[in-house]
């Protein structure tokens, strides 16, 4: 085990940025240091850190070790800290520090990413962070959080640089050498009118290569690609990412120049939508990693409600046919592989649909083909898997009608699962509801209850 000694050293050397970030051992270190009350000695050894590998050490020490290094840290924790946990963790760590400690954080975020700590808050807590900063800066955050959830007006950040298209270069960059509030860091200028509404963008590059006397309504100015306040996340980086943005203006329905919105903050929405169909697909809402037993079970149990409500309609279909299985033991041994074969030929459609669905390869102008198509390939796999289904059930049980009738509904129980593994994530979405949620829920039970219905019926009319 390291000493004192070696464990100071690092800190030291990390201080100096000679060895930044997580490791193993580090987090080890960390955890020894809050254990035996060597708090100063915690701190110095996560100075270095990046804010991410800072939330990731955090979000991997226990509960009572967390509180302890946030404690100590104190307004010394940096504030892009937060923005990176996970939001079960973050909240209870806003709570630690109290309203005080975390306005003063607060406050030193960019807009958006004040807009979005506040907003996974409790309202009582929210509140009172909020009258605790000064008026002008939390008249921005309760503009923010008016917008609705998932909208480009919770994305945006306030931080902009907007400059009159009468102005000329050397206006412009005189302003930008003189004027002390600026964002941190941006890469080009947003020209607006008289009615402040965007006209354009000018690259920085662009502006300080340009003589002094042009005026800025003269230079080439990159094409604008507006954003709606009231624009879901999702289509705004569908925008981003179909053509190649960095940033975009968010207006006012009046067209006014709210803010922007840059790449990296899309980058999340990315992630967070992925994340959020995954999940559904699994058929769980949200992540729960660090909720507690209760919660997670709280948010679980719907889902399997819902599974098992409509796992009864398989039920029933065998229900129906229990005196034909009784008759012929070997139906209970097959039943279970027609629908599973089904199912799995649903899931995959499903999973093509689903994603064409989210980055908009598909839609009403081209649904029909892609229904064809799946058709088509619901058919080609039925056939091939038809024929090893009725040599495999003929070798086992010996019986030809069987096997035949076995290697059919498998032919129809394939081809019908790609039938509704294109048509369920497209009703779901042309109604307005997620197509994710299809396969946990609707997709592969009632693509297994058509599994036995297929199997069981034939069997009943050709067998028995």
């Amino acid at each position: 085990m390291s000493g004192p000694g070696a464990a100071e050293r690092r800190a030291a050397e990390r201080s100096q940025g000679r060895a930044p970030g997580l490791s193993e051992a580090l987090l080890a270190e960390v955890a020894e240091a809050l254990a035996t009350g060597a708090h100063d000695l915690a701190t110095g050894l996560v100075a270095a850190l990046h804010p991410a590998d800072l939330a990731d050490l955090l979000e991997q020490l226990d509960a009572a070790d967390r509180a302890r290094l946030v404690t100590a840290l104190g307004e010394q924790l940096p504030a892009d800290t937060l923005v990176y946990l996970d939001g079960e963790v973050r909240a209870g760590l806003v709570e630690e520090l109290g309203p005080g400690v975390a306005a003063r954080i607060v406050a030193r975020l960019d807009t958006d990413d004040a807009v979005d700590l506040l907003s996974d808050l409790a309202p009582a807590l929210q509140r009172a962070i909020l009258q605790a900063l000064p008026l002008s800066e939390r008249a921005f955050l309760e503009q923010g959080l008016a917008f609705p959830e998932y909208s480009a007006g919770r994305l945006m950040q306030r931080e902009f640089v907007a400059l009159p298209d009468y102005w000329t270069v050397g206006q412009a960059i005189d302003f930008l050498r003189g004027h002390e509030d600026l964002p941190d860091d941006f890469y080009e200028l947003f020209i607006v009118d008289v009615r402040f509404r965007p006209v354009g963008a000018v690259p920085l590059s662009r502006l300080v290569r340009s003589r002094r006397e042009v005026p800025l309504r003269s230079l080439t100015m990159k094409q604008l690609h507006l954003v709606p306040a009231e624009m879901d996340q999702e289509q705004v980086a569908f925008l981003f990412k179909q053509y190649g943005l960095v940033s975009a203006p968010v207006v006012s329905p009046e067209g006014r120049l709210l803010g922007m919105i840059t790449v990296d903050d899309v980058v999340d929405v990315i992630d967070e939508e992925a994340e959020d169909d995954l999940l559904k697909l699994g058929g769980v809402s949200e992540t729960d990693v660090f909720a507690s037993p209760l919660e997670t079970a709280r948010r679980r149990v719907p889902w399997l409600l819902v599974s098992m409500i409509s796992a009864t309609l398989g039920a029933t279909v065998i229900d129906a046919f229990g005196a034909s299985i009784e008759q012929l033991v070997a139906l209970a041994v097959l039943m279970p592989i027609s629908a599973a074969l089904g199912g799995n030929a649903g899931v995959q459609t499903l999973a093509v649909v689903v994603r064409g669905l989210a980055v908009k390869e598909l839609g009403r102008a081209n649904a029909s083909k892609i229904l064809g198509k799946e058709l088509q390939v619901g058919l080609l796999n039925g056939t091939a898997i038809m024929v090893v289904a009725f040599t495999l059930t003929l070798v086992w049980f010996g019986m030809f009608d069987l096997a035949l009738v076995f290697a059919v509904s498998i032919l129809c129980t394939v081809t019908i699962a790609a039938l509704i593994g294109v048509t369920v994530p497209l009703l779901l979405h042309r109604f307005g509801f997620d197509p994710a949620i299809a396969s946990s829920v609707f997709v592969t039970p009632t693509i297994d209850a058509i599994g036995f219905l297929m199997f069981l019926s034939l069997a009943t009319f050709w067998l028995l």
